[in-house]
């Protein structure tokens, strides 16, 4: 993985106080290596392992600079198997994923109801709309049916994050009576809100 140092990345936008138009140009300027393009002669595993909470872990101690954490998560892809490997030009290792490699921290809402935006800040530090490219589904997780935010990946392989409990309760706040909460002119179910 000694590859992945030379990868560039975008400083980090201010989630809270840039408008939302702001937060989609970061996006687009900060889009992730094209791993999907990447497929190396040397394969192996590394004992790194992303806990349901969203944590890394490397030989069971927990990593906890962000920058690394946001550089690993940048080279991270999920394969036909469902198995989740960090990819390089050079070589591809396969990690542990106890749920969805993400977690949703944080939302932004900007409400007006035909062009309402929700705007998603991931514990890897990404910025994503919800929106077609960026769905939200539920499906069983952890804690029964969940919702989670489709990140980036082929639509049969998804790289995914779950919403954190505090921003689920938030977004419950901001649904409509239906339990759907609106973004990219489209409705996106929560589940259970009451």
């Amino acid at each position: 993985m000694r590859h992945i140092a030379a990868m560039p990345m975008a400083p980090l936008p201010d989630f809270a106080d840039l408008p939302m138009d702001a937060l989609a140009q970061w996006m687009e300027s900060d889009a992730p290596p094209p791993v999907e393009r990447w497929h190396p002669a040397r394969e192996g595993r590394i004992d790194i392992r992303i806990s349901a909470d969203g944590r890394w872990f490397h030989e069971g101690g927990e990593i906890t600079r962000p920058a690394m954490v946001r550089l690993f998560s940048r080279i991270l892809r999920r394969e036909a198997d469902g198995s989740h490997v960090l990819v390089t030009p050079a070589e591809k290792l396969t990690i542990m994923v106890e749920d969805a490699p993400f977690v949703v921290v944080e939302a932004r809402f900007e409400e007006e109801r035909d062009d309402a935006k929700v705007a998603f800040r991931l514990n890897s530090g990404d910025v994503v709309m919800l929106g077609a490219e960026h769905p939200l589904r539920l499906r069983e997780g952890p804690a029964g049916l969940l919702p989670y935010l489709h990140v980036r990946g082929p639509a049969e392989r998804p790289l995914e994050a779950r919403l954190a409990r505090s921003v689920y309760y938030d977004c419950a706040s901001h649904a409509d009576g239906d339990g759907r909460l609106w973004s990219g002119g489209m409705a996106w179910p929560l589940g259970e809100t009451g």
